[in-house]
């Protein structure tokens, strides 16, 4: 899933949401069943909605006196995993079926709120098809399977042919170091005034989003490369580490120089609707750190329709901090969807689920949606690799992409690294010395036991 939605709604509303979906949910006639399928649906992504949907349709056809009762929610990403941790407190609020960032499926399989998948997918041909990572990226920590990915996404730098090639800079452009990225975005203010030279997204407001799409590019590109967050090795979260710094720093350089958005408008959770709805179209921005989902939201039907995009805009590697092995950085995530522990018919829900996931719906929903494709007849069908003209390079960026350490404490530690890049930009803080409070968060989410200075 994007890290963006349309509505923020408070806990408050999340409780109400909650106490509809309670008086809603109750079976109708004797004999029949519910399902209840929750998920996330926005102005900017529907793709999941018209999925289910479809799905809706064809699963009480073909099982008759069962109902599917389709749960969409408005809502950011960090406001819907709330909801959705509310709901799982009784079996009466808790959805049978539902997406669940990959991020959150170890600890919500600790929690008790996933049903183990083992046995069910042993019984289903189509699991074959899914690729290791894919699957790896549903398992809890004891290794079994709780979960299964809907696809996966990468991130590139998405820029202006046009506002490139007016400031003197040949495309296709390839930066092989950061120094590149400022050296371009200078010679674009230079040329071009009114025009916003580069977008990096920082601090809280786009939440997790600031991170996959702004400072993890950074981070993951210094000298500690896939371990510069965590210590796969000694799983320890890394505090103390030169390239923190460095990476802040960057920040505040492309910032305190007015190379990006205004630290204002950065902090708007609705930037990117004016990054992709209005400075694009209008050759108002010269790049941007983006998914590999962009192209969905120009593509016909898309929340920004706009034909041009196939001619105007190109797609990179973001590049590592000195050009150093292998040269350019990626982050990937992705979602999936999971059967609820409490369900009262995980059979059923299962079945819903899997439909969900066959090869044509997965194929139709990862063109529509730009998602990088997990199982590999879907990979494999000509439609997909014609979806759109950057499928190709943003699926190569798969061979130097990284992925978000799935531990208990993530989401908390997020938060910080938000927390961090946004006293940064704003300028309350030097880069040093968010860092160093950085540092003494992490120590107390984690414990002093569970850090590790590099």
């Amino acid at each position: 899933m994007k890290n963006r939605a349309a509505i923020a709604i408070s806990v408050v509303a999340i409780g109400a949401l909650i106490g509809l979906t309670a008086c809603s949910s109750s079976p109708g006639t004797s004999g029949d069943k519910t399902i209840k399928v929750t998920y996330i649906k926005t102005d900017a992504f529907t793709a999941l909605d018209t999925l289910f949907t479809k799905v809706k349709t064809a699963f009480e056809t073909a099982h008759p006196g069962v109902t599917v009762q389709l749960q969409p929610v408005s809502a950011t990403d960090d406001d819907y995993k709330t909801k959705l941790a509310l709901s799982q407190r009784s079996a009466e609020t808790a959805p049978d079926v539902f997406y669940e960032d990959t991020t959150n499926v170890r600890s919500d399989a600790d929690a008790g709120y996933l049903l183990k998948l083992d046995s069910y997918l042993a019984k289903w041909n189509d699991w074959s098809q899914f690729t290791d990572a894919a699957k790896q990226a549903g398992q809890g920590d004891d290794g079994k399977i709780y979960a299964v990915s809907l696809g996966t996404d990468t991130r590139a730098i998405w820029y202006s042919k046009p506002v490139l090639q007016a400031a003197g800079i040949a495309v296709p452009w390839q930066p092989k170091t950061w120094q590149d990225v400022l050296n371009a975005a200078q010679k674009i203010k230079a040329a071009e005034p009114g025009v916003v030279p580069f977008n990096m997204y920082a601090g809280t407001g786009t939440g997790e989003g600031s991170n996959m799409q702004g400072f993890y590019e950074l981070l993951y590109g210094t000298a500690l490369g896939s371990d510069a967050l965590y210590d796969s090795a000694s799983g320890k979260w890394v505090v103390g580490s030169q390239g923190f710094v460095d990476s802040l720093t960057f920040l505040k350089t492309l910032y305190d120089q007015q190379l990006a958005l205004t630290p204002a408008e950065a902090l708007d959770p609705n930037i990117w609707k004016k990054v992709f709805g209005e400075l694009f179209p209008k050759g108002k921005l010269g790049g941007t750190v983006e998914g590999s989902y962009t192209p969905s939201f120009w593509q016909k039907g898309g929340s920004f329709e706009w034909a041009g995009y196939t001619t105007d805009m190109g797609a990179t590697a973001f590049p590592t901090q000195t050009g150093q092995a292998p040269g350019g950085v990626s982050m990937s995530g992705g979602w999936t969807l999971a059967v609820g522990a409490k369900s009262a018919n995980s059979q059923l829900a299962f079945d819903f689920m899997t439909m969900a996931l066959s090869r044509d719906n997965a194929l139709a929903y990862d063109n529509a949606n730009s998602q990088i494709a997990v199982r590999k007849d879907v990979a494999a069908d000509p439609s997909y690799v014609a979806a759109n003209p950057f499928v190709k390079a943003v699926t190569d960026l798969v061979a130097v992409t990284h992925f978000r350490p799935a531990t208990s404490v993530y989401n908390q530690i997020s938060v910080e690294v938000q927390k961090a890049s946004e006293a940064v930009i704003t300028g309350k803080m030097s880069p040093h010395e968010a860092a160093a409070a950085y540092d003494v968060a992490v120590t107390g989410i984690a414990t002093a036991d569970k850090v590790v200075k590099k």
